[in-house]
């Protein structure tokens, strides 16, 4: 994004009425950034962080505090980086507040197949996700969502389902559509691991895609495979109550996004472990991302 040139009127006074020029200046440069800022790191007197395009310095010891912050711990030190800024996340794509260095840094071992670029070109289905509210709900949703996709495919090591021996399980003949593509056709596939014919029917219809007959687009096409994630994500409660879209919005926070994917295996005390490794993921992430995790981390 441009930023719009100042104009500073110059008053060019002449003996017998001269005219007034309008010349146009460049603003001046702000303040480079300082490092951004990390939830888990320790700050004391002094250290000095960035954070949502400000330098921020601490006045004592303090962690997990964001700037400002409410306890008066950090001074606000003035706007930092270029005149004419990019998006907020610098390396973002517009509109997005993952960088391509923070999603690599999430996921140091992904399978080529999850890339960025499919990752954004996925965005604009769901326009919404990840672009509500103050910035830190943005962020959180993101770290919530990428957070259970670390955890659905093992850091974004698999991109079907490994189980072959589950795959004959995923056709519901009893559908009038039935399963086209065969009945093993269904399996988990994608970060979020789509599986049964009615689910990809239905993905597909809301994607303007041909899933039901063609499922292998989700483990052929990243951005194809990115879509089906946000599909679920912004659309389907699963066995909740919200869509984790609305959860992580509306402040039900992240433990309710377990819930929505897999609370009836995960939750109530059903498997604390799988949910502990999901909410461990959640935390690292919203760090990288220099917010703050938020309440109700579990389900």
């Amino acid at each position: 994004m441009s930023k719009a040139r100042t104009l500073v009127a110059l008053a060019a006074i002449a003996a017998a009425g001269a005219l007034a020029a309008i010349l146009p200046m460049r603003a001046a440069s702000a303040a480079d950034c300082a490092p951004a800022w990390n939830a888990s790191a320790v700050y004391t007197g002094g250290n000095t962080v960035s954070h949502n395009g400000r330098n921020w310095s601490a006045k004592w010891w303090t962690q997990g505090e964001a700037p400002p912050g409410s306890s008066g711990v950090w001074a606000d030190q003035g706007a930092c980086g270029p005149s004419t800024p990019g998006p907020v996340n610098p390396g973002a794509s517009a509109g997005f507040v993952v960088s391509e260095a923070q999603f690599n840094q999430m996921f140091p071992s992904r399978n080529s197949f999850y890339t960025y670029g499919g990752l954004t070109a996925a965005l604009s289905a769901y326009p919404g996700f990840a672009n509500t509210g103050s910035d830190t709900t943005k962020r959180q949703e993101a770290a919530a969502f990428l957070a259970n996709v670390n955890h659905e495919t093992g850091g974004l090591v698999h991109v079907v389902e490994q189980n072959t021996a589950n795959y004959p399980h995923y056709c519901d003949a009893s559908q009038p559509y039935g399963c086209p593509a065969g009945q093993a056709a269904y399996y988990g596939r994608g970060p979020i691991q789509l599986s049964w014919n009615f689910n990809y029917k239905a993905a597909g219809d809301a994607l303007g895609l041909p899933l039901l007959t063609n499922p292998w687009l989700v483990q052929n096409d990243s951005a194809v495979a990115w879509k089906t994630a946000l599909w679920f994500w912004n659309t389907q409660s699963g066995a909740g109550t919200m869509t984790p879209h609305n959860a992580m919005v509306n402040g039900r926070g992240f433990g309710e996004t377990i819930r929505s994917i897999n609370g009836s295996l995960e939750c109530g005390g059903r498997n604390p472990a799988q949910v502990q490794s999901r909410i461990n993921a959640y935390q690292r992430f919203v760090g990288i991302l220099g917010t703050t995790p938020g309440g109700n981390l579990s389900c």
